[in-house]
């Protein structure tokens, strides 16, 4: 129960009086709370704030830390990101996280000072923009202020330690400049910099527990050297499974932000490395949350061999049918991105009772290249096929990545795609076979107030080419 009241508040389907629905948002999709993991932007610096978003998105996790002044978009080259953009470009900027899911959570590292109005030029953005920490190293003769400023904008503001010889080197110095301010301040931990300037990650961390707010998470391939690089994590000096271990004690609650700073064009797959292990030590300590809906090996699914198969993280059909689960699944809620070709047709299977007559005994959220017509029908992507239309037509051209949110609980389902909430369906208002509520017919021998409300969930393979990544399923009951 506990599990489920957290998702519907998530989701903002619960009130103090009453479910509101419909679902209207991707939801986050951390491995277990309360650690949450971001991406800080300055592993993609080398492309803009669009195209990092979407390295991110590549990624599957839900929070990013942007950094100030990378280039804001390639059809805005002139323009950088950061607290000085104006407004309409913070629109569109907040627009492109709602569509890949993306939540922006810190923001650093910046500049803050004594200068009272530039630093409420960073607190009002950071509060437009739905920031939770400010991360910069401010002298200490700034504290107050910012301390001030933190407290009544309710921002968290974190020291963050850049190597020797900068003034928060070492973590005493800054434990001594926070000593009497508020919970409002205190330190980003970045275990990289740390062991270059020869310190212990992990005893830093034992000394600095009670203020520590975030990371900057990184993993070395040397102690004490300032040209040390990143590795992925549990494959360098820096004892993370001790690490991760000592903040499940200590109840961290915060966000752990990848600061990848190696092989900058082609990091993906060492962070990748990073997530799983992160994900694999987090279980260990705190209940799992959202599951990969399918194993690697795809040793949990039911197709036929050789039909489909994992590439660089991506589900690819290479024909002969379908793809299910074994598992049967009755209220959850399933997050993936597809990528289509031109004229594709695709679609995911909810609930369905028996794979040999699909047909129906399942619920098909359509997939299918219908980029750019309007209106959307009852055979478009998003739709419910051949029942409900989507309210719009959000899909994206063939050769960009969707996303779809699906959500399933009891008589009601909601669909998200790419930040746009286009399905709102009670199944118990499909009373007739053949008939849909508005009068057009449908070629289904179910009535779907009678569709099994438990099932297997699959993918379709139409002969068409088709790609699907972060396939993610949280169980409701």
């Amino acid at each position: 129960m506990r599990i489920m009241t957290g998702i519907l508040l998530m989701f903002g389907l619960l009130s103090a009086q009453q479910p509101s629905l419909p679902v209207t948002s991707h939801p986050a999709t951390d491995a277990v709370q309360p650690w949450r993991l971001s991406v800080q932007l300055w592993t993609f610096h080398k492309y803009t704030f669009e195209e990092a978003l979407d390295k991110a998105a590549e990624l599957g996790v839900s929070w990013v830390e942007a950094f100030p002044g990378q280039t804001f978009s390639s059809k805005f080259p002139d323009l950088k990101f950061d607290h000085q953009l104006p407004d309409e470009y913070l629109k569109l900027a907040q627009r492109w996280l709602q569509e890949r899911g993306l939540r922006l959570v810190n923001y650093g590292v910046v500049t803050l000072n004594n200068d009272e109005a530039a630093n409420r030029k960073v607190f009002e953005f950071a509060k437009k923009m739905g920031i939770e920490t400010i991360v910069s190293e401010p002298p200490e003769e700034a504290l107050a202020l910012v301390d001030k400023l933190a407290q009544e904008y309710r921002i968290k503001v974190a020291i963050h330690n850049h190597p020797k010889p900068s003034h928060y080197w070492n973590p005493e110095t800054a434990l001594k400049a926070l000593k009497g301010r508020s919970k409002y301040l205190g330190l980003c931990a970045d275990t990289g910099h740390w062991p270059r300037s020869g310190i212990n990650a992990l005893e830093a961390l034992k000394l600095v527990k009670e203020r520590l707010i975030c990371f900057h998470l990184k993993d070395l391939n040397e102690f004490g050297n300032k040209e040390a690089h990143d590795v992925p994590w549990g494959s360098g000096i820096n004892q993370m499974e001790q690490i991760l271990k000592f903040l499940a004690e200590q109840k961290f609650s915060g966000v752990f932000s990848i600061e990848y700073e190696y092989h900058w064009t082609s990091s993906i797959p060492e962070i990748k490395q990073c997530i799983q292990f992160f994900n694999e030590q987090a279980v260990k300590y705190f209940p799992p949350r959202w599951q990969p809906l399918f194993k690697k090996d795809l040793s949990n699914a039911v197709m036929k061999p050789g039909s489909w198969q994992f590439t660089e993280g991506h589900l690819t059909r290479l024909g002969g049918g379908d793809i299910w689960t074994k598992e049967r699944y009755g209220n959850f809620v399933l997050d993936l991105e597809f990528k289509l070709a031109p004229e594709t047709n695709s679609g995911v299977f909810l609930r369905t009772g028996s794979i040999e007559h699909w047909l129906h005994t399942a619920i098909e959220v359509q997939i299918l290249d219908s980029y750019g017509k309007c209106p959307p029908d009852k055979h478009d992507c998003g739709a419910i096929f051949d029942c409900l239309e989507p309210k719009v037509n959000a899909v994206k051209r063939p050769g960009e990545w969707n996303r779809y949110t699906i959500f399933c609980k009891d008589n009601k389902i909601n669909v998200v795609l790419n930040g746009q909430p286009i399905i709102d369906m009670d199944l118990n208002r499909w009373t007739e076979v053949h008939k849909n509520p508005d009068g057009t017919p449908n070629k289904f021998n179910t009535a779907y107030k009678d569709m099994p409300r438990e099932g297997h969930i699959g993918l379709q393979d139409h002969g068409h080419p088709i790609w699907f990544r972060n396939i993610q399923i949280l169980k409701l009951d």
